[in-house]
């Protein structure tokens, strides 16, 4: 088989993005890749990160898969795609630790807006969704709702009322979660106060 089959097999096997890493794994060198770059065979996507040239655009959930796979989808995106917001979001919210590269977010192709998280609170409510076919790590319902309350000057007022209220009514909410991740991240008091109001309503 030879470098260019090898490579558009690892390409396709990732998902449309390889790493320089899956290539040399394989037995490639960075000369091979540098040079089939040059050829115009595969293109590079950002800094280490290839795919191939001309294949069609890769879908916005699979290079956030490939490129930050240890982000979570939070705040505006989680709220559309747990069905708590109408707006559908022009860049991608997502959640990184404090301590993550700078560097690793600037993709060029993908517009995204960054919450920085500290460790503690990093790991509170995560979980997996599928995204226009890919698996995403996005916060649960619960950990959505503490975050609209600790992030609330971020969000217009419409956004937040139809969030909580949208909360309330689904038969899916686990109101004991909610309390717990609201007092790890010190939002209990003000989403008690505003939470009971609406699921008494």
């Amino acid at each position: 088989m030879d470098k260019m089959e090898v490579i558009k097999n690892i390409i396709i096997n990732n998902d449309g993005i390889a790493k320089t890493t899956d290539f040399v794994a394989e037995g490639l060198s960075n000369y091979d890749v540098a040079n089939l770059c040059k050829e115009g065979y595969i293109e590079r996507v950002r800094h280490g990160y290839y795919q191939l040239a001309g294949q069609e655009d890769i879908k916005e959930e699979q290079m956030l898969a490939a490129l930050l796979p240890e982000s979570i989808v939070c705040v505006e995106s989680a709220l559309f795609y747990y069905g708590y917001s109408n707006f559908t979001p022009r860049q991608w919210s997502i959640a990184v630790p404090r301590t993550f590269s700078r560097t690793r977010l600037n993709i060029g192709t993908l517009a995204t807006r960054v919450y920085f998280i500290q460790p503690a609170l990093f790991e509170i409510g995560k979980t997996s969704g599928e995204f226009n076919g890919v698996q995403l790590a996005v916060y649960d319902r619960e950990r959505t709702i503490c975050d609209c309350f600790k992030y609330r000057t971020k969000l217009d007022n419409e956004m937040f009322n139809k969030a909580l209220n949208a909360y309330a009514t689904d038969k899916r909410k686990n109101l004991s979660n909610l309390s717990g991740y609201a007092k790890k991240m010190k939002v209990y008091k003000k989403l008690m106060d505003v939470m009971e109001v609406i699921l008494n309503a």
